[in-house]
């Protein structure tokens, strides 16, 4: 799990509440529930008619992933993908359905029942793209449903403090209440500006962000499973997909995935009654 958007949003709010502090104002004066039920109400509903029902649907969908955070490691999927090179060379392709049915991922368990079935590399890479592109789009729908709410709030408090002012304008009559009436009016605007670059737009930045990383992660299961379906071996394998990822992963867990794959591919040939007599013997294909 992932805690950046946790983490800042709690120092963005501490910081908030440092400096209400140092001014030596109150917190209740900024808690107001009309402005408060205006800029979160009116913004949700604006941002919910700019677009689709279903935009709204997924972007409500997609909240909690902005908590939580990327899902799995690219490292865990390239030596999980390594695995099923070794087993596809081992045992041959059919043997990858045995699979399908503990496999989590989608795309990946998409992929695993193709090349069991016999579908052709054109046609499985044709496949897996418009799969990676579907969810691209839904990514890129919740992200920018947020953004879309960020853009609205300032300008829906502006109109939360117009309102007020308006209301403020009718006591002129009562000159000891205009300061403090004032001081509310502009309430709206606080909120609307702070719901938006404290909200909206870290959550709307954090799904796009999120949706880079599945994307690269859902790239980097295509490009292995059709290595996979040529034959590819499980040390070409892991070069290869290493190579898509940006973030570079330390060679420490480059090593640590090439050890797991294969100590999987040892232990699947130690049950078929091959296994090398020498433990230090490298994986399958390794010297290819």
């Amino acid at each position: 799990m992932d805690i950046a958007l946790i983490l800042g949003l709690v120092l963005a709010f501490g910081a908030l509440l440092a400096m209400i502090s140092m001014e030596g104002a109150s917190i209740t004066a900024l808690l107001l529930p009309a402005p408060m039920v205006l800029v979160f109400g009116a913004t949700i509903a604006v941002g919910i008619a700019s677009g689709t029902l279903r935009d709204f649907l997924n972007a409500a969908a997609s909240l909690p992933r902005a908590f939580r955070g990327q899902s799995g490691s690219t490292q865990t999927v390239i030596a999980t993908i390594a695995g099923y090179a070794d087993r596809a060379r081992t045992e041959g392709l059919l043997s990858l359905e045995q699979g399908v049915a503990d496999e989590k991922d989608p795309v990946m368990q998409q992929a695993l029942q193709s090349i069991a079935d016999g579908v052709d590399a054109e046609d499985l890479r044709i496949l897996l793209e418009d799969a990676i592109a579907s969810a691209a789009a839904r990514s890129r729908s919740a992200s920018r449903f947020f953004m879309t709410l960020g853009g609205f709030a300032p300008t829906v408090g502006i109109i939360g403090t117009v309102v007020s002012l308006t209301h403020v304008l009718e006591r002129l009559d009562a000159p000891e209440t205009l300061g403090p009436m004032i001081a509310t009016a502009f309430v709206a605007t606080l909120w609307g500006l702070l719901s938006a670059n404290f909200i909206w737009l870290p959550i709307g930045g954090r799904l796009q962000r999120l949706g880079e990383l599945e994307l690269e992660r859902m790239t980097v299961v295509m490009e292995g499973m059709l290595a996979v379906q040529s034959g590819a071996t499980p040390a070409f394998v892991q070069e290869r997909l290493s190579a898509l990822v940006s973030d570079s992963a330390s060679s420490a867990s480059t090593k640590a995935s090439t050890k797991a794959s294969a100590k999987g591919g040892k232990e699947r040939r130690a049950k078929k009654g091959t296994a090398p007599a020498d433990d230090a013997a490298p994986p399958v294909g390794a010297g290819s």
